[in-house]
This record gives C-alpha cells, sequence and structure tokens, in this order.
C-alpha cells in the first residue's frame, strides 16, 4: 500500500514539473517587473503573460523587435525593457487604420515619446501593404490584430503580400509571432468581421505559403470552454477566449 502510495506521489510530482512553465530568463521577468509600467497594463498580466511571451518568441537583448498594431503600447514597454539599450522595437501603426485616430496621434506615441523610460522604442506609421523598418529585425510580432488584416478596417489589404514583406524584411532564422482569438476549427476566415476571431489554420497556412517554417506554438492562452461562438467583446468572454500563439521561423537559407 505504501509503495502504491508513492508510486502514485511520484507521478504526480513528475506531472506537475512537465506542465510546469520553462524558467523565465532574468531579463523576461525583470521587463515585466518594469516599474514605469502604468497600472492597467499590470492588471492585464495575468492573462497575457508578458514574460512568457517574451521567452516564446525568443526575444533577448540586443534584438530588433516589430509590434504590428501596437495599440497603448503594452507589449512595446514589454520588449523594450527586453531587448535593453542594445536592441530597438519599432511600434507599427499601419495607415490603412488612420480613420480610427479622428486626427490624434497613435496612443503608442506614449511609449515611443518617453525617452526617459523607453529611449529605444520609436514609432513607425507608415502603410502595412508596404512593410519595412529601418533595421532588419529579429522578431515580428502581432497580438489580437491578423484577424483585421482580413476585415473591412484594412481595406483590401493584401495579406499574402504582407507576409511576404514581413518575410523578406526579417533576418535569417527571425521569427513572427501571431497570437489571436481562435475561431471554430475549420471556420478559415468566416468569422473574422463579425466575431474578430480566425481558425488558428487558416493563420498557419497564410503564414506558411510566404515561405515560413512553423516552429511551434504557445498552449497557456487557450481555453477550451470558449464556445468559439462569440464575439470577442460579448462581456460573457471577454478576456476570456481560447487564444492561440503561433510562432514561424525564417530559414536560415
Amino acid at each position: 500500500m505504501q509503495r502504491l502510495v508513492l508510486i502514485t506521489a511520484m507521478a504526480a510530482a513528475i506531472s506537475m514539473i512537465a506542465a510546469a512553465p520553462p524558467p523565465l530568463p532574468k531579463y523576461a521577468a525583470r521587463a515585466q517587473l518594469d516599474k514605469a509600467r502604468p497600472a492597467e497594463d499590470i492588471a492585464r498580466d495575468m492573462d497575457r503573460k508578458p514574460a512568457e511571451m517574451v521567452h516564446f518568441s525568443g526575444i533577448k537583448p540586443g534584438d530588433v523587435v516589430v509590434d504590428i498594431v501596437p495599440g497603448k503600447g503594452y507589449f512595446t514597454r514589454i520588449f523594450a525593457k527586453a531587448v535593453g539599450p542594445a536592441g530597438h522595437v519599432y511600434a507599427y501603426f499601419p495607415t490603412e487604420i488612420d480613420a480610427m485616430l479622428k486626427g490624434k496621434e497613435p496612443s503608442v506615441t506614449a511609449v515611443t515619446n518617453d525617452t526617459t523610460n523607453y529611449p529605444n522604442a520609436s514609432l513607425v506609421h507608415a502603410p502595412l501593404s508596404k512593410f519595412a523598418v529601418p533595421k532588419a529585425p529579429d522578431v515580428v510580432w502581432t497580438s489580437q490584430n491578423y484577424h483585421d488584416f482580413h476585415d473591412t478596417l484594412f481595406g483590401t489589404l493584401d495579406v499574402a503580400g504582407v507576409n511576404r514583406a514581413i518575410f523578406n524584411a526579417l533576418k535569417p532564422g527571425g521569427v513572427y509571432v501571431v497570437l489571436d482569438h481562435a475561431a471554430a476549427a475549420g471556420s478559415g476566415l468566416r468569422d473574422t468581421e463579425t466575431l474578430h476571431r480566425i481558425d488558428p489554420e487558416a493563420v498557419k497556412k497564410e503564414v506558411m505559403a510566404a515561405g515560413f517554417e512553423f516552429a511551434g506554438e504557445y498552449d497557456r492562452l487557450k481555453n477550451p470552454a470558449d464556445p468559439h461562438t462569440k464575439n470577442v467583446f460579448d462581456p460573457s468572454v471577454r478576456g476570456k477566449t481560447d487564444q492561440f500563439v503561433y510562432k514561424f521561423r525564417k530559414p536560415l537559407k
């Protein structure tokens, strides 16, 4: 009986170790602990797991990172601290969605203009259809926005062309990370406009068509309880949607 209890306890311990996230590098943890981050960002950390996103993406000190459609700069701040003074972050606000600004500056300028805390972050306000940044990036990131590329918000954006431009801009071995709200399996692009969701397999197919290799998935934002039938802004699922995080790599040769 004691032997059975011991074996059961050991199996449970091994299971817990296997399920635990990998140890975070110190620079990723420090980025999340940045004291200049606003309270509204910190309040979202439990759901967005920013230090783990840095680790999964492979972002490290000295890297060049592009944050496409950065919103208010939640990840721009995190990435700027993670890459440190030797690295740089470009907050890429596409001109295709300038109508949202209503004559104002992009919200992320609160970060890119803060040269005291984020001197290594700068704004790129340019067409996504002509994606380009001053320095070849190590990582291109977009969070909860890829589905929008297919919507009327972006007009008649050539998404395949954007993916090819990102591929061409990245350094060999560089990665492209897409985080988004999952739609029902097999739904393709059906729900991008109505539910603000996209079928993960549709993303994988589109991005790999540009020449990328699939390099892994982060699964700690998954939520199997999400029915995939509600708009992501519906109060019953907002902040609790099933999300996928895919990493794609540009081959070295």
